[in-house]
């Protein structure tokens, strides 16, 4: 590895290992090498080690006293001097961590939980130990319920019995027109979620979620956002197959495209749900729904060739992880959403309302349809719960429309 082969190399490592923290040292460059960091990385996570332990020197201060806010302020000294690359930080974070798990030094101490904090803990365990909601479910209300309690209980615990229909209404009043129908409707679903929990919890004796009004949204309104199969295709062939991260986006853009996967989806597949033996992957959906899917053969090549020529070595399970250093998974679908905005921007495809990893989707069920494909079919496809959210299909079936329409009086139809 890069890493190895410079440490073996390197007489800023040598320097700092001959030092008074040596041993910490050594147990650094291990983490580094475990997380594959590249030749500069390293190079750069000890320049600036060295020269936070030559900071703490001048200042007359020893290891131990070592914690966030001194890092913080080692920091704001070198600013004064040299620019701050975007990894020093990890890099001292990664120190830290290192001095902790020798006991070198004291742990982090967390902050103390305010009032607020204390109400979306216990709010959180009620939605997923009571409700069974999944932890990116509950992290949709948090924003919403946190802007609610700062407006109206600012005092904390101690207001929470005081909130009345009134105050509730008048809030929703206020922040019904801040952001899109969409964003309106869960505001309201947050806000009944907390309302019965407050009174399940006897910290409200009124039951003020029935007084949460429904927002009126259409249903069907809009069109699903979708490309031509030829787009789709132009933004498969930007992938760079000659490259690590070409190959890896390559088979998540196919996934995207020929799978109808959603970004989540793609994110939490691992090593072990494939199977191919079978020609089967396991995918984890909405509403912790498992399903099985066969693996097209052109997927399949792609993952395969993700697999022997691109995906970095790791002992990682997830499927696809990041490239560059430390190699680990991705943390949500955020990162398929961006790799699929970056090929649409390379493929030079503009005029999209949406530009994200679900327009493959829509696209998918969109070339289906036309294809011959029922509605029921695309559903199973798309692992659509209710069959009302694969009607949307059918808007954009013009020429199939066109059948259903009436005559114009006095013209041709």
């Amino acid at each position: 590895m890069e890493s190895e082969e410079y440490l073996r190399r390197s007489r800023l490592f040598r320097r700092l290992r001959s030092g008074p923290h040596g041993q910490l040292v050594e147990r650094y460059a291990a983490r580094l090498v475990a997380d594959g960091l590249l030749r500069h990385g390293t190079w750069r996570s000890f320049n600036v080690v060295g020269g936070l332990l030559s900071w703490i020197a001048r200042r007359r201060a020893t290891l131990a006293d070592l914690d966030e806010g001194l890092v913080e302020r080692y920091l704001r000294h070198r600013a004064g001097k040299q620019t701050i690359q975007p990894g020093d930080r990890s890099a001292l974070k990664r120190w830290l961590s290192v001095l902790r798990e020798e006991g070198a030094i004291a742990p982090a101490v967390l902050p103390p939980p305010t009032a607020h904090n204390r109400i979306f803990n216990e709010f959180e365990a009620y939605l997923r130990t009571e409700r069974g909601l999944a932890p990116k479910s509950i992290v949709r209300h948090l924003p919403v319920i946190r802007r609610f309690l700062h407006e109206v209980c600012p005092a904390g615990e101690g207001d929470l019995g005081k909130i009345s229909q009134e105050e509730v209404i008048r809030y929703i009043e206020r922040h019904a027109q801040d952001w899109s129908p969409i964003t309106g409707k869960a505001m309201c679903w947050s806000l009944r979620a907390l309302l019965r929990y407050l009174h399940h919890q006897g910290l409200n004796p009124c039951a003020l979620a029935d007084c949460v009004p429904s927002m009126r949204r259409r249903k069907f309104a809009s069109l699903p956002t979708f490309l031509p199969a030829a787009q789709v295709q132009r933004a498969l062939d930007g992938c760079d197959l000659a490259t690590p991260m070409g190959r890896r986006d390559y088979a998540i853009l196919m996934m995207l495209a020929k799978l109808g996967l959603r970004a989540s989806e793609v994110a939490t597949l691992t090593l072990d749900d494939i199977d191919w033996r079978t020609g089967e992957m396991l995918v984890r959906a909405k509403g912790r729904q498992r399903a099985r899917m066969p693996i097209p053969p052109d997927v399949g090549a792609a993952v395969v060739a993700y697999l022997r020529n691109g995906r970095p070595k790791s002992s990682c399970r997830q499927l696809f992880i990041r490239i560059l250093a430390p190699h680990v998974g991705f943390a949500s679908g955020c990162a398929i959403t961006m790799i699929a905005k970056t090929a649409l921007d390379r493929a030079g495809i503009t005029g999209c309302a949406h530009r994200g990893a679900h327009i493959f989707r829509h696209s998918l069920a969109t070339e289906l349809l036309r294809s011959g494909a029922t509605l029921t079919e695309i559903g199973q496809l798309l692992r659509h719960e209710s069959h009302d959210t694969t009607r949307i299909y059918a808007k954009v079936d013009i020429e199939a429309l066109r059948t259903l329409s009436l005559p114009w009086p006095g013209r041709a139809q």
